[in-house]
């Protein structure tokens, strides 16, 4: 069972390792120019897209769930209907999208203010970068599809080489055809769709079998589409909720001055680094919780469930432990501003517990994903999120300052952890197996 977990786990801490490689490479493209505004314009136009894909990443956690599920019953139609159904889905998300691209980024530019010249790169970066939504929908679909199909190695095969290939456009476009934010944009669009046929060119060799239990009529059958939208639904709302206090953290920070900005975003980078390895094994849960609940296999459920909480604490205290003695010199690897350094050791407090505290939110969001059990999320998120965060930082904030705003962060993921525990009898062991 600790190999089945590794196989899947690992080859997803890799996909995860690459992508903020990605930004940096980005990032280090525009800070070498002859404006600083190229770096603004990139920030903008890539958080309006963070927040924009990270609303539909229900589209990889509701097939990875269902895919392992219709894996586990060995239901070779259902495999590839629910890649079907899923692909459409995303087919006509993205179109809306690029429909409705013009008052998108209107109200984006409402809600985040930048400087007139930062704006204008802004815009024509994300009017070059959203006709890549297709693809990138697609690869949502995919990734989660070959998850639930209990393949990782493909996933992260496809993110180095969109990755890899994202990085080597951006360069030929900055340095050789001498374009600038743009430039980005369009080889992130270029990267996508090559990811995309990569994609695909996959499953036609290691899946192409499917096919022949590939049913238009079922494609269209009202009933399988409201089932995943059902679901679908509940981990939209749930994913919302995070955004909402993950931004809130930032705006709170940004509200209070420059350097607890700057330090909160060091900081937070920490938890980051950590959620890189321990979605790792969220994603293993969605592949083989899912597998064993279609597969009716109730002992072995208990066992993954058990065996991934192991890793969970095998994983969060050592990455304490480095935060602990080493969290100051991971602090000047990030900056050489001592101002900021000082100002963040009063809170470092917060970052190294932090993945005690958070790691088995991370694993029971895997668990009750592969074991479509979304209803359990959502309400444990707007819990989370409406009565335990926003009360505790507006009852903290005025005794303990940014203390407070870190609290309020804690007491949220404890609240995720404790309530998502008391639940999982019933929405996950019970349910599983009516």
């Amino acid at each position: 069972m600790n190999r089945k977990i590794l196989n899947l786990a690992v080859p997803n801490i890799v996909t995860n390792i690459t992508v903020p490689l990605l930004g940096l490479v980005d990032l280090s493209l525009m800070g070498h120019l002859d404006s600083k505004l190229y770096i603004g314009a990139i920030s903008l136009g890539g958080m309006i897209f963070n927040f924009i894909y990270m609303s539909f990443s229900f589209l990889r956690m509701g097939t990875s769930g269902f895919t392992a599920q219709a894996y586990g019953t060995r239901d070779l139609k259902e495999m590839s209907m629910i890649l079907s159904r899923a692909l459409l889905i995303a087919l006509l998300i993205s179109l809306t999208l690029i429909i409705l691209q013009k008052p998108i980024v209107q109200f984006a530019f409402f809600i985040v203010k930048g400087s007139q010249d930062v704006e204008q790169l802004a815009r024509s970066y994300f009017y070059i970068r959203i006709w890549a939504a297709p693809a990138t929908m697609g690869l949502y679909v995919l990734t989660g599809w070959y998850i639930g199909m209990q393949n990782a190695r493909i996933p992260m095969f496809i993110a180095i080489t969109v990755n890899s290939l994202n990085i080597g456009f951006n360069v030929f476009l900055v340095y050789v055809m001498n374009m600038k934010s743009d430039g980005v944009a369009l080889g992130t669009v270029m990267a996508q769709y090559s990811g995309l046929l990569l994609g695909l060119f996959f499953f036609q060799k290691h899946y192409g079998k499917l096919f022949k239990h590939w049913k238009r009529e079922a494609l269209l059958k009202f009933s399988d589409y409201k089932k995943f939208f059902m679901v679908n639904k509940d981990i939209f709302i749930r994913t919302i909720c995070l955004i909402f206090t993950l931004s809130f953290f930032t705006t709170q920070s940004a509200n209070t001055n420059d350097t607890i900005l700057a330090v909160n975003t060091l900081l937070f980078q920490f938890f980051l680094i950590f959620s890189f390895f321990i979605d790792g094994f969220a994603y293993a849960a969605e592949a083989l919780v899912g597998r064993f609940i279609g597969a009716k296999e109730k002992g072995n459920l208990k066992s993954v469930i058990r065996l991934l909480f192991f890793w969970g604490v095998g994983l969060s205290i050592p990455f304490s432990l480095v935060y602990v003695f080493g969290g100051k010199y991971l602090l000047y690897f990030l900056t050489d501003n001592e101002t900021v350094i000082s100002q963040s050791m009063p809170y470092m407090f917060w970052v190294k517990i932090l993945p005690l505290i958070t790691f088995a939110a991370f694993l029971w969001d895997g668990i009750y994903v592969g074991a479509t059990s979304s209803v359990a999320m959502r309400n444990t998120m707007l819990i989370a999120t409406l009565l335990i965060f926003l009360p505790s930082y507006y009852l903290l904030r005025g005794p303990m300052g940014n203390h407070g705003l870190w609290l309020a962060l804690i007491l949220f993921m404890i609240t995720r952890s404790l309530v998502l525990t008391l639940l999982a009898k019933k929405a996950v062991l019970t349910r599983a197996f009516e």
